[in-house]
C-alpha cells in the first residue's frame, strides 16, 4: 500500500501520486465540453458539426454569420451523422444559405432552407450518404451512397447523383441516379469551377484508402452521367487524398508516392503530373471518415495548406507560380478541416494548453480570431501537464515516438523517492495517431499524480509510409513492442514507477492493450475499451470498410486462421495475470459486446479481478455525458484499487464481475 501521509512542503501538500485532489474533474469534462468537425464555408458564414455529450451525443449543425452570431440549424431530435463506412463524416454540405444533411435515425438525405425546417430529399431505403457536394448548374447533389437492400451480400458503393430542383420536386424526390460504379469505394467527389468536369477516388477491397486509391476525372454529360473516365494517378500502391480543382480548372491531390503525402497537380493534354512541393511531412490523411482536409485555394495563385511532422501540425502557403512554400505562424500545433476561401481560412485548431477551437485566419494580415471553443475552461496553468515530444528505441533498433506527460499539480508533490504510476495509451485506428494538443482527459490522470504516454506504435500515420507499413503482417507483434518499450524506456529514465505500469486503449487500441496485457508481462493494470480480444471473431462480423483490413494487418483469412487464432488474447486468457476493466457499447456495430464479455468470462474464471461496465445505447465510442463520466471514475477508482492508493475524491462502486 501506498503512503498516503500528508505532509506541507514549499507552500505545496505532500501526497502520494495518484491521492491529488484535482479540479479537473469528469463533471468538468462533459459539462461543456463538444467535439468539432467537417468546417463549411458558404460565402461569407461559416458552418461546422458540434458533437454535444449533453445532448446525448447529438450531432448539431452551427452557422456563424460574418457578425458573430451563432445558429444552431438543426434543432431535436435531428442529428447530423452519416453510417456509410461506419464511421461516417462528410454529414453536410452547404450551398447559398441552403443545408443540406444526413440524419442519423433514418439515415435519410434532408434540405433545409434558410427560414424553413428541414425536409426529406430521400426516400426510406436501405442506404446512407455521405461526402456531398452541390452541382448549381444542373441542381443536383451528387455523393457516395452506401447501398444495403440486399442482406445476402455486403453493401454496394456508388456515386450517385440527386435531384435537387423544387420545381420538379414532386415528380422527382428521392430519385437517384448512379453516375459511378462497380469500384468497392468511393469517395471526394469534386467538382471543376466551370462544373464541366467530376473528379474522385475508389478504391478495391482488400485496400484501404491509405494503402492504395485511384483519382478519375470524367467529363459530366447535358443528363448529369458522366462521360468515359480518366485515371489520373494512384493505384493499389499509392494512397490519393482529397482531390480539389483550383480555380483555374487544375486539378491538385496529394500523393504518397515518395513515400510521404505530398501535394500535386495534373496539368490535362499531355501535361501530367508535377509535384508542388516535395518534404519529408505528411500534406494527407488516413481516410478513416469522409469530408477530411488539408488545403484549399485562397486565390488563383495562392494555396493555403496544413502538414504534419513529428506529430506535429504546421500551416502554410503555398505560391502556385512560384511552387514556394512559406510557413504562417499560429500558436497551434493541431490543426484539422482546413476549408479555404478568398481572403480566410477556417480550422479546427488545439494547441498542448488549449482544447480544439474552430479559428479563422485573415490571410491578408495574419489575425487569427477564436470563433468557437470546444470548451470553456478556466483551469490554472499549474494544473496542466505540458507534452514532452520523445523518441524511444524499440525492436529491430528501430525507433518508435509518442508524447509523454508528466504528473502536474500546483497544489501537491510526491514523497520523496516515489515514483509516479504511468499509463501507457496505445490509439486507436491502428492506422491513425496521437498528437500533442491539449486533452482534458489526459489532464485528468495526470493532475491526479499519474504519468501518461500517449504512443505512436509503428503502424501510425504522421512518419511517412515506410513506419506506417512496419504494422503490415505484424499487428499485435510491433504496436505492442512499442508500447513495452515506451514503458520501459521510461523506467529506466527514472520518470516513472516499474511496479505500476498500465496501459489502455480503445478499439483497435484496445486490442493492443489486451494483447500487451496477454503476451507480455510488462503491465500490471489495463483498461479496454471497446477493445478487440478475438481477432478472428472480428473478422468474420465486421463491417464492409473493414472487412479486408486485416488482410494487410494480419493476413488472408481464412487461409491465415492459425495466425488470427495465435494473436488473439482470448485464446490465451492463462496467460493473463492482472486485473482488467472493460468498458462496452452495446450497440457497437464495429466491435461487437461478445468480444468483451468473452474476455470477461475467461477471466472470471480463471479468478483474476475484472470489472465489465456495458452501456445501453452507446455505439463504437461513447458519446452520451453520463457514459462519459463514468467511464473516467470507475477507470480511476479501479487504478486507486490495484495500485494502492487513496483516491482524493471520484470513488464509486467498484463491480467486480467476479
Amino acid at each position: 500500500m501506498t503512503n498516503n501521509k500528508q505532509q506541507t512542503t514549499n507552500n505545496k501538500q505532500q501526497i502520494a501520486y495518484g491521492s491529488w485532489k484535482s479540479p479537473i474533474t469528469s463533471d468538468l469534462i462533459v459539462a461543456g465540453a463538444i467535439r468539432m468537425g467537417s468546417v463549411v464555408l458558404d460565402g461569407d458564414d461559416t458552418y461546422w458539426i458540434e458533437g454535444r455529450p449533453a445532448e446525448a451525443g447529438r450531432n448539431v449543425i452551427v452557422q456563424r454569420t460574418s457578425d458573430g452570431k451563432l445558429t444552431d440549424m438543426i434543432r431535436a431530435p435531428f442529428n447530423a451523422r452519416t453510417r456509410v463506412h461506419e464511421y461516417g463524416g462528410g454529414a453536410v454540405a452547404v450551398k447559398q444559405g441552403t443545408v443540406y444533411f444526413s440524419n442519423s435515425a433514418d439515415q435519410r438525405l434532408y434540405q433545409q432552407n434558410p427560414g424553413s425546417e428541414p425536409q426529406p430529399l430521400t426516400l426510406e431505403a436501405k442506404a446512407c450518404y455521405a461526402d456531398g457536394i452541390i452541382d448549381s448548374l444542373r441542381g443536383h447533389l451528387i455523393c457516395v451512397r452506401e447501398d444495403y437492400s440486399d442482406d445476402s451480400r455486403e453493401p454496394v458503393n456508388s456515386l450517385v447523383s440527386i435531384v435537387l430542383s423544387l420545381e420538379s420536386r414532386e415528380l422527382d424526390v428521392g430519385k437517384v441516379q448512379v453516375i459511378a460504379c462497380g469500384s468497392d469505394f468511393y469517395s471526394s467527389p469534386c467538382l471543376s469551377p466551370d462544373n464541366s468536369q467530376l473528379a474522385w477516388l475508389s478504391w478495391n477491397h482488400p485496400n484501404m484508402p491509405w494503402d492504395g486509391t485511384q483519382l478519375w476525372v470524367a467529363d459530366i454529360q447535358e443528363d448529369g452521367t458522366l462521360g468515359k473516365a480518366q485515371l489520373v494517378a494512384g493505384g493499389v500502391d499509392e494512397s490519393i487524398f482529397q482531390p480539389q480543382w483550383s480555380p483555374t480548372g487544375v486539378l491538385y491531390f496529394v500523393s504518397d508516392r515518395t513515400g510521404w503525402w505530398n501535394l500535386y497537380r495534373w496539368q490535362p493534354n499531355g501535361g501530367g503530373v508535377e509535384p508542388l512541393w516535395e518534404m519529408a511531412a505528411e500534406f494527407g490523411l488516413p481516410q478513416w471518415v469522409f469530408g477530411m482536409s488539408t488545403y484549399g485555394f485562397e486565390s488563383e495563385n495562392r494555396l493555403i495548406c496544413t502538414y504534419s511532422q513529428d506529430g506535429i501540425s504546421y500551416l502554410a502557403s503555398i505560391n502556385l507560380q512560384s511552387k514556394q512554400l512559406e510557413i504562417i505562424e499560429t500558436p497551434y500545433t493541431s490543426i484539422a478541416s482546413l476549408q479555404v476561401t478568398r481572403g480566410r481560412a477556417v480550422f479546427i485548431a488545439g494547441s498542448a494548453t488549449e482544447p480544439n477551437a474552430v479559428v479563422q485566419l485573415n490571410v491578408g494580415t495574419g489575425e487569427i480570431t477564436v470563433l468557437r471553443k470546444s470548451a470553456e475552461l478556466e483551469i490554472s496553468p499549474g494544473y496542466i501537464s505540458t507534452p514532452q515530444e520523445i523518441a524511444f528505441p524499440t525492436e529491430e533498433r528501430l525507433t518508435a515516438y509518442g508524447f509523454f506527460y508528466p504528473p502536474q499539480n500546483q497544489d501537491y508533490q510526491a514523497p520523496t523517492g516515489e515514483k509516479p504510476p504511468l499509463i501507457v495509451k496505445s490509439h486507436g485506428g491502428p492506422t491513425g495517431a496521437t498528437s500533442g494538443t491539449f486533452s482534458l482527459k489526459i489532464q485528468y490522470w495526470t493532475s491526479r499524480g499519474f504519468a501518461f504516454l500517449d504512443v505512436n506504435y509503428s503502424g501510425s500515420t504522421g512518419y511517412g509510409r515506410e513506419y506506417r507499413e512496419r504494422l503490415q503482417g505484424k499487428w499485435g507483434i510491433v504496436d505492442v513492442d512499442d508500447c513495452v518499450n515506451g514503458a520501459k524506456y521510461l523506467v529506466e529514465q527514472g520518470l516513472v514507477d516499474g511496479e505500476r505500469l498500465a496501459i489502455a486503449g480503445s478499439s483497435a487500441g484496445g486490442y493492443t492493450t489486451l494483447a500487451a496485457l496477454t503476451f507480455r508481462d510488462v503491465f500490471k493494470a489495463g483498461s479496454s475499451h471497446y477493445g478487440i480480444s478475438d481477432l478472428e471473431a472480428l473478422v468474420k462480423d465486421t463491417h464492409k470498410f473493414e472487412s479486408r483490413y486485416f488482410d494487410g494487418l494480419i493476413g488472408v483469412y481464412p487461409e491465415r486462421k492459425a495466425l488470427y487464432e495465435a494473436r488473439s488474447p482470448i485464446h490465451f486468457a492463462d496467460q493473463l495475470s492482472c486485473p482488467v476493466i472493460f468498458f462496452q457499447g452495446l450497440e457497437d456495430k464495429i466491435v461487437l459486446p461478445n468480444q468483451a464479455e468473452m474476455m470477461v468470462e475467461a477471466l472470471k474464471a480463471k479468478g483474476l479481478p475484472v470489472a465489465y461496465v456495458a452501456y445501453e445505447g452507446e455505439g463504437h465510442g461513447f458519446r452520451r455525458a453520463e457514459n462519459i463520466k463514468r467511464t473516467l471514475d470507475e477507470e480511476f477508482y479501479f487504478y486507486s484499487r490495484i495500485f494502492g492508493f487513496e483516491a482524493a475524491e471520484g470513488k464509486v462502486e467498484w463491480r467486480r464481475s467476479n
